[in-house]
């Protein structure tokens, strides 16, 4: 599959429906899924028809992406941009595996997913979102270079709004 970005430890590519086992896999477990408001996939089939349905790239020419270790080849999780059209913005998001946490991949990759947004694709704001008792994807949306905008309900949860602007 075609490279979209590549950092210095990985590289981030579209999704394919053979990652439906990776995506089954990460949304199963709780840990990974607790701020995210979503529900875990009920089998592997779940997650590949979700990924054979994952239309972002067809409609708008990005997304999110598979983020894929240089040197092993492993699946870590996703990061990517996600243009919500009811809201008119680009969502910055990120999920990895656990075992991946604290290692400054979700970090390493944002930022070059922000970049990636202002220099490629020409975007003059993308924003975060995160549940406020996600104190660490907040802490990436910061590092990233992101500033608090406002709070928000984050399914039926207290949110925070982060965003970044071109400069």
């Amino acid at each position: 599959m075609k490279t979209i970005i590549e950092t210095k430890r990985c590289y981030l590519r579209e999704f394919s429906v053979d990652d439906a086992q990776h995506f089954y896999d990460l949304n199963t477990d709780k840990e990974v899924i607790k701020y995210t408001g979503d529900v875990a996939f009920q089998n592997v089939q779940e997650a590949r028809s979700f990924l054979e349905n994952y239309h972002q790239y067809q409609q708008y020419g990005y997304g999110r992406w598979a983020v894929i270790h240089k040197e092993t080849g492993e699946f870590l999780g996703w990061c990517g941009l996600k243009f919500s059209p009811d809201d008119n913005e680009t969502d910055l998001g990120f999920r990895f595996f656990r075992k991946y946490w604290n290692q400054g991949y979700a970090t390493e990759t944002a930022k070059a997913c922000i970049d990636y947004g202002f220099n490629e694709l020409q975007l003059i704001k993308i924003v975060g979102r995160a549940m406020e008792a996600n104190t660490t994807s907040i802490r990436v949306l910061e590092k990233v270079g992101m500033s608090f905008v406002g709070k928000f309900e984050f399914d039926l949860h207290d949110g925070v709004l982060y965003q970044i602007e071109k400069k």
